[in-house]
């Protein structure tokens, strides 16, 4: 069994046209995404109470956790692509599903709930399978650039999706938007079908040989013993761990205590996300940046800082600016750790791979907002934004303290 991957047919990924096609196929299906979680917040509060909303909100949360290493495992077996779109395809028909239940009647929360806890299993296999996707579509030393223009469609998403739902709703309700969810979701599949995949080495073992189990805890023990992995997914936990309290719960005490309001926040957050932007928009043109593992960990403990300073900065045009130097930081390393797994793994456990990284980014450091939470109220935020920046500069240290990962290069 070898990762030897086969060279990129077109020089740049930017001008591949089979690229292209799946970075519309993905950009389509943000979209979707992003106008569906619009959608379910409007139905959710229409038809329940705030705190019946928030469970519906939270209930995809589970089942993504629960599913998400099994979702690796299915990933390697079956092909990311034929994932990828089934996954669309079943997140398209319950989404219009439900719109054509809405439109038909007023069901309650019940098929609210339904949907979220199906959009929440199927995210556990198509996240897995979306990051294994990349490397059968260009070649390694397109892998960091392919990063950045996932990023931008990211971005894209995020700033286009609210207002798109907002419109579906303003002119036909939840079951428009709904619609309008479905419609973008269902864009990416024909763009997903038409994708060229290239065959890359798969395990030698026999299928009837290995079971589901088996195959999970093969991939447990290759990322636990990889010189590079083991190090970046702890180096990823961290930083997420450190980041995500303060940018979502902490963010929003901050702007209430500094009297910035609900505009200011709305700044705040787009400060970081023109960072975020600026650091995609970087690697998409650049290609690739050089001692990536390097530049990584000084980029998370760059970020740490960044995240501490937030609480002390009084004024809001600094706090912006402070923003976009963390969008920017944590842009730039997360883009870069991407980038690395998937160059680092063997092809034949990059969905597994994936799969784990998906975990610790979007199943555990979600608990930290709660945390965060009840930490700003027993100690005040400064203390907080001073723990969890430290909690961000320990990945940078794991980065920089464990030699195979700061040596780790982007071929190029």
């Amino acid at each position: 069994m070898t990762a030897t991957l086969v060279p990129s047919a077109v020089g740049q990924a930017h001008r591949d046209p089979n690229v292209l096609r799946w970075l519309g196929a993905y950009t389509a299906s943000m979209l979707g995404d992003s106008v569906y979680y619009l959608a379910l917040s409007w139905a959710a509060v229409q038809a329940g109470t705030p705190a019946q909303a928030g469970l519906v909100m939270s209930a995809s949360a589970l089942p993504r956790a629960l599913l998400m290493l099994g979702g690796g495992v299915i990933a390697d077996r079956l092909g990311p692509r034929r994932v990828v779109i089934g996954s669309d395809a079943v997140r398209c028909g319950a989404v219009l599903a439900v719109a054509a239940l809405l439109f038909l009647t007023s069901p309650g929360l019940w098929p609210l709930a339904l949907l979220a806890v199906v959009f929440g299993a199927v995210d556990a296999v198509f996240l897995p399978a979306v990051g294994a996707l990349p490397p059968r579509i260009t070649g390694k030393d397109q892998l960091a650039r392919v990063q950045g223009m996932r990023g931008l469609a990211l971005r894209c998403a995020s700033v286009v999706g609210a207002p798109l739902g907002g419109l579906g709703v303003a002119l036909g309700g939840a079951p428009a938007a709904f619609a309008l969810a479905g419609a973008l979701i269902a864009v990416s599949v024909p763009l997903l079908v038409s994708v060229r995949v290239r065959d890359l080495p798969r395990d030698d073992t026999p299928r009837a040989a290995r079971t589901a189990r088996s195959d999970l805890r093969a991939g447990l023990r290759y990322v636990r013993r990889h010189r590079v992995l083991g190090p970046l997914m702890l180096a990823i936990a961290l930083g997420d761990l450190g980041f995500v309290g303060p940018l979502n719960v902490g963010l929003t005490l901050l702007a209430d205590r500094r009297g910035w309001g609900a505009p200011g926040m709305g700044w705040v957050l787009a400060g970081f996300g023109t960072g975020a932007g600026a650091a995609s928009l970087l690697l998409a043109v650049r290609g690739r940046l050089p001692r990536a593992g390097l530049l990584a960990g000084c980029a998370i403990l760059a970020g740490s800082v960044a995240v501490g300073a937030l609480a002390h900065v009084p004024a809001l045009p600094a706090a912006v600016g402070t923003a976009a130097l963390v969008g920017l930081l944590t842009g730039l390393s997360g883009a870069l750790c991407g980038a690395l797994l998937q160059t680092q793994a063997d092809p034949a456990y990059l969905g597994r791979v994936t799969s784990v990284s998906s975990l610790v980014s979007l199943g555990l450091t979600p608990l930290s907002m709660p945390l965060a939470a009840a930490a700003a109220g027993i100690w005040g935020l400064g203390p907080v934004y001073a723990v969890s920046a430290a909690v961000c500069g320990l990945g940078g240290v794991v980065a920089l303290a464990v030699p195979g990962l700061r040596r780790a290069e982007l071929p190029g």
